[in-house]
């Protein structure tokens, strides 16, 4: 599964999810103290730089739900996949103290706040108020 910048189809006429981005690099960017950052903090850091930040591990079957949808809504989150990522076993522990338990991924944060994992975006979507939530991030236009 490739991920781009751009919404766009493989060759075999899947969808792209979104931008695919680096753990490492993205840390690196912000400031040099970033390395000095708890995992909580690096988190909330990363999930304030994109409206829609995903945090997934490759072969999660609810991971690629979550994005399929964001994909079918017109929105092409950030995405980083924390198993192939250095630094992701990390950020996987904090993820699951930040969710309250259960599974640690799909993780989303919506204009840097967590919505949750693939159920709390699912009850969101059902109910209508993840687009409007995703139009205030400016991830939606229309």
């Amino acid at each position: 599964m490739q991920y781009h910048a751009r919404s766009a189809y493989n060759q075999f006429g899947e969808g792209s999810y979104g931008e695919r981005t680096s753990l490492h690099l993205a840390s690196q960017s912000g400031s040099s103290s970033s390395s000095l950052m708890s995992p909580v903090e690096r988190i909330h850091q990363l999930a304030a730089e994109s409206a829609v930040v995903v945090f997934s591990m490759s072969s999660c079957c609810m991971c690629h739900v979550v994005k399929r949808l964001f994909c079918g809504l017109g929105v092409n989150p950030t995405v980083y996949e924390l198993d192939e990522e250095h630094g992701g076993k990390e950020i996987e522990k904090a993820l699951l103290r930040l969710l309250g338990g259960g599974p640690s991924v799909p993780a989303v944060f919506v204009g840097g706040k967590l919505v949750g994992g693939l159920d709390r975006v699912m009850a969101s979507h059902i109910n209508g108020s993840l687009v409007p939530l995703l139009k205030e991030a400016g991830a939606l236009w229309l």
